[in-house]
């Protein structure tokens, strides 16, 4: 499958929301919950939960985890400290970074530095004495591509965490627009840490999320860890409370065939993959609206 074609779109976002959960023509799990601060609870329980019984087995945790969604961050804090959760034995690997034109490092105070944001957000509340030490932290550089996929493949991912893009990318996987260069489905599932510029339609839609529409301050460039990597954990969790601009990437997540189109639909291929979004990202306005008719689908 190279495209998705605008009948199967048609149809799959005509899926009223209450029907997804269960439906029997999902390619890959799905479960939804109400709001950002009920999914935020439920990431950080879930990651809590493995990091102890990973320390309870006497065993190291390694895990791909995301910058965002922010709706995470609090809770896990909370659940560390006030759980004395040790996170001595949890190795990190950050999925990707913003990067210039030059792939050069953003301002630390950049909105889209992720490193920043992770050594706030993710580490910073932790107390000392339970913290991830700092040799167990990689953060994708350019000058470290080798040394952190030598790490990352020293033993298996345990898990990996994230969200999904508007055209379906895992970690800044994103669907490639290069018009002399297209790549096979093989490519986008076989692809691996490294350097890329982002597509036109990533840069508008970041622009309209967070910049009123002003593309020109989106970072240009970023590095970010293959889909074989973050496919490589035993397990995948993929979550969205991002509303708009995830719908349809998640319905074809849920019900297409792979395609390079939107990557995220390799997840079906994985065997322990689950999806979870707010019920604002999972409605979609195509199902809400039946009286609109398309020209060639319905009309």
């Amino acid at each position: 499958m190279d495209s998705v074609s605008r009948k199967d779109l048609y149809k799959w976002c005509s899926i009223p929301v209450e029907e997804l959960e269960g439906h029997p023509d999902l390619k890959v799990p799905f479960r939804m919950v109400e709001n950002s601060a009920q999914m935020g609870e439920l990431m950080a329980r879930e990651f809590v939960d493995e990091i102890k019984t990973a320390n309870q087995e006497g065993r190291v945790y390694r895990a791909i985890v995301p910058c965002g969604p922010n709706c995470w961050y609090k809770p896990f804090t909370e659940m560390v400290n006030s759980e004395k959760v040790s996170l001595k034995n949890l190795f990190v690997f950050h999925m990707d970074e913003c990067l210039d034109w030059e792939a050069k490092p953003l301002a630390k105070d950049d909105p889209y530095n992720f490193r920043s944001a992770m050594e706030r957000d993710f580490y910073g509340g932790i107390h000392p004495e339970l913290a991830v030490p700092l040799e167990q932290r990689f953060f994708p550089e350019v000058s470290k591509i080798d040394y952190i996929l030598e790490k990352l493949y020293e033993s298996p991912i345990d898990l990996t965490m994230g969200g999904w893009g508007q055209d379906g990318h895992i970690a800044y996987n994103q669907a490639r627009r290069h018009p002399f260069s297209k790549i096979t489905i093989d490519d986008v599932r076989n692809s691996t840490l490294r350097v890329q510029e982002n597509n036109l339609d990533t840069i508008i839609t970041l622009g309209q999320r967070s910049y009123g529409a002003a593309y020109q301050f989106v970072p240009p460039m970023s590095i970010t860890l293959g889909v074989k990597e973050c496919l490589s954990a035993k397990k995948v969790r993929l979550f969205s409370d991002t509303g708009t601009w995830k719908q349809t990437a998640l319905r074809v997540a849920l019900f297409s065939d792979v395609t390079p189109e939107y990557p995220i639909t390799l997840l079906q291929e994985h065997p322990d993959a689950l999806l979870t979004a707010t019920i604002d990202t999972a409605r979609h306005p195509i199902s809400e609206n039946p009286q609109w008719k398309f020209k060639g689908i319905n009309a």
